[in-house]
């Protein structure tokens, strides 16, 4: 934990933020879970999507199995790094200061959603292409899914979500939302298979 009083270093205010996302409009929660969305997705575009397009043109290929195992890492290590980088920036910000958890430090949010979007992984990385054809925004659902639960559980605050925010400095800012993300992972994962069949139903 850091001194207060002790200035943070501009990195982490930036993360803190969100890279800004928290400071925009009246409600900086949805704006930075909205924001750590999108950079998933980013994320996913330029690394994994190229690789999983060429995958579905290449599906007898005998090493598909092994060279699926090869993201899953990236797909571990993307949301621990983010959980890490948010603790620390957060830590730096609230003892600069001294306000235990500011509305515009959003980077608990980004590491909350970058938990709860780990069961479509995949889904995300497959069909992002998707969003750029004639029928792409009908495809939305699997990803307005995890956003709509993980802002449900951070406001509702079930146990013991609301009582870990009592921690210290950035670790308790990050750490309710943390709890938050892998609350949610269950649900995503029972409810995406219906939003998916739903959208297979409606595509035909």
């Amino acid at each position: 934990m850091s001194q207060p009083g002790t200035k943070a270093p501009r990195w982490a205010w930036v993360v803190a933020t969100g890279f800004g996302s928290g400071r925009l409009g009246p409600a900086p929660g949805t704006a930075g879970s909205l924001a750590a969305l999108l950079a998933w997705c980013l994320l996913s575009l330029l690394v994994v999507t190229p690789f999983t397009t060429w995958l579905l043109r290449n599906p007898a290929n005998p090493h598909l199995r092994h060279y699926l195992l090869a993201f899953e890492p990236l797909f571990l290590l993307a949301p621990l790094l983010m959980t890490w980088a948010a603790v620390k920036a957060s830590d730096l910000v609230v003892a600069e200061t001294g306000e235990k958890d500011p509305g515009y430090i959003v980077a608990d949010e980004w590491a909350g959603m970058w938990i709860i979007l780990w069961p479509v992984r995949w889904e995300i990385a497959q069909n992002l292409h998707r969003l750029s054809g004639p029928q792409g925004w009908g495809w939305l659902p699997v990803l307005a899914l995890p956003f709509v639960v993980f802002r449900l559980l951070d406001i509702w605050k079930p146990w013991p979500i609301h009582q870990i925010q009592a921690l210290p400095g950035g670790t308790g800012v990050v750490a309710d939302d943390v709890v938050a993300g892998l609350y949610g992972i269950p649900i995503v994962i029972l409810a995406a298979p219906l939003v998916l069949h739903a959208l297979e139903q409606v595509a035909r």
